[in-house]
């Protein structure tokens, strides 16, 4: 029993077509050119004959058959050959080229192309609302899967562009704070091979590869971008007051150890007590300390 949501695509695959350098045809063109002169001017003379009427008709139609089987490729450029709407092959030699005329030439460039996507909004791994676009650098590889196995291979490139887009930014989260994941906006390197590999596998049934991406716009969207901003602040204060403290800490530790070996004053428990909260306030503060001098004792 055939399962009918199978749909079976029928890949076409290049091959090199049998043409011909079209110097040589250039030639017999000229010859031909020069044939149906010398039968005009003897026609003209009246000295019409079986060799000068012949010359004339059959320069005439040699004339017409090579003429309609010049094209011209440049550099990195393809002509797909159709014989009646099968495919016949690929002529990728560049110049002056001639096929028989009843052959149709269909031209494809294989230069690498710059594409960039349109700004799209995404969630990613967590669910938040971001925006992505990104440039991507293809050429075509395979002419044949390019013109006949896709409908409009460069529409076919935005739409997948956009939908491996949408695939990568659901895959990672926008950032991780704590620096224990990958992230889109910490690990542009790999992730930007992981989407240039998903183009690879999505764009190789049209004959096209993708040789460098990037992302070129990777941000928050709108709606949540002020919440994000002031949690990456919090978040960012908190990390320099934990920082400031665990320096503060060894500094106050230092102080004590080092009056203790000198000798420098005796401590008991409530003086050490107010000496480090003293310490901890003057280190760890946001202004400057205001010194007091003070004339008692902690027991008056």
């Amino acid at each position: 029993m055939i399962d009918t949501n199978v749909v079976a695509l029928n890949s076409s695959r290049e091959r090199p077509a049998s043409t011909a350098s079209g110097y040589a045809m250039l030639f017999i063109l000229l010859l031909a050119i020069a044939v149906q002169v010398w039968g005009v001017v003897q026609l003209a003379n009246d000295n019409a004959n079986v060799l000068t009427i012949a010359a004339v008709i059959v320069g005439a139609f040699t004339l017409i058959f090579v003429a309609c089987g010049f094209y011209m490729l440049q550099p990195n450029q393809a002509a797909a050959i159709t014989l009646f709407g099968a495919y016949s092959g690929t002529d990728r030699a560049t110049g002056l080229r001639w096929v028989l005329p009843w052959l149709m030439r269909k031209k494809v460039s294989v230069r690498a192309n710059n594409f960039i996507s349109d700004k799209i909004k995404v969630n990613d791994l967590r669910g938040n609302p971001i925006e992505m676009a990104a440039q991507i650098v293809w050429r075509v590889v395979d002419t044949a899967q390019a013109l006949f196995d896709v409908d409009d291979y460069k529409e076919f490139v935005k739409v997948q562009v956009e939908a491996a887009i949408r695939t990568i930014g659901s895959r990672y989260p926008y950032d991780d704070f704590e620096h224990l994941e990958v992230t889109l906006r910490g690990n542009h390197d790999e992730v930007g091979a992981e989407l240039r590999k998903e183009l690879i596998a999505r764009l190789a049934v049209a004959g096209i590869t993708v040789d460098e991406c990037g992302f070129t716009h990777l941000a928050y969207a709108q709606e949540i971008a002020g919440a994000m901003l002031r949690r990456q602040q919090a978040q960012a204060v908190v990390a320099a007051r934990q920082t400031l403290v665990h320096g503060a800490v060894g500094m106050v530790e230092m102080a004590l150890e080092q009056l203790s070996e000198k000798n420098v004053v005796e401590l008991d428990d409530e003086r050490r007590a107010a000496m480090v909260s003293n310490l901890m306030v003057v280190l760890c503060g946001e202004r400057d300390t205001q010194p007091v001098v003070n004339t008692g004792t902690l027991y008056q």
